[in-house]
């Protein structure tokens, strides 16, 4: 399973699904919490939207 987060610039990025921690509401912002590739500890960033993707789904 993989989650497709979705930047304000209109950009977008796929990441396992067991690296994210949390989707919250924060000073109007959507904002995402993951854990840094190097698996040192967290980092919060904007996004304005994500999806699920489920194995098996072709997204193009």
């Amino acid at each position: 399973m993989m989650i497709k987060y979705y930047y304000p610039d209109g950009d977008w990025c796929y990441r396992a699904l067991h690296t994210a921690h949390a989707v919250f509401h924060k000073d109007g912002k959507l904002i995402a919490r993951a854990q840094k590739p190097d698996g040192t500890g967290l980092y919060e960033f904007e996004i304005t939207g994500f999806e699920l993707i489920g194995p098996g789904d072709v997204h193009t």
